[in-house]
């Protein structure tokens, strides 16, 4: 990973990194293929902050259903590090990199983690969606979500607010009133 932050002498003559270096901040971090709930136990271990989400899914069998805690963001964890820190996520087995522009590691939005996780926590239902860009904009002004931009959607006479997550590409729906939300201009 080549990041090259840009140093600036102190008065003893040495090198300080910039103050943002310092600062934990939300990242999502590439995962190698299936191995999303491997990592997120190996930065439990080595005590990073992480945010692994997950959703139900009840698979079929022949003879039996079966429920299963899938990832929401396949190939994504989240990790909350100092950049200076980085090296302790980079060095965990089954993960290939940080997410960013130009070799540098690109935070995500702090409101949009806490969003996410609320929603998981209380409940509501949630799963994974094709990423969309374009679509009749909204905002959530009531619930867990509150605050955050999407896309709304109609799914079998309910509609579904879709989540969008820029940096990775990626989308969640999540089921909602249409009262708690208000066009975006």
């Amino acid at each position: 990973m080549a990041i090259s932050p840009v140093l600036s002498p102190d008065r003893s003559g040495g090198m300080v990194l910039p103050a943002e270096f310092a600062v934990g901040r939300w990242y999502a971090a590439y995962t190698n293929a299936n191995h999303e709930k491997r990592v997120a136990e190996q930065l439990g271990v080595r005590a990073v902050e992480h945010y692994l989400p997950l959703y139900k899914s009840v698979r079929r069998w022949k003879d039996r259903r079966v429920t299963l805690e899938l990832p929401l963001f396949p190939g994504y964890v989240f990790v909350r590090v100092a950049l200076r820190d980085r090296l302790q996520v980079l060095q965990v087995p089954g993960l290939a990199r940080l997410v960013g522009f130009d070799g540098t590691p690109t935070p995500l939005p702090e409101e949009e983690i806490a969003a996410l996780r609320t929603s998981l926590e209380r409940g509501v239902r949630v799963e994974p969606h094709p990423y969309l860009k374009v679509g009749r904009r909204v905002r959530v002004k009531a619930g867990p979500l509150l605050g955050l931009d999407g896309i709304i959607l109609r799914c079998k006479q309910r509609s579904r607010f879709v989540l969008s997550f820029d940096l990775i590409m990626r989308s969640v729906a999540v089921e909602i009133d249409e009262t708690d939300l208000e066009p975006v201009n």
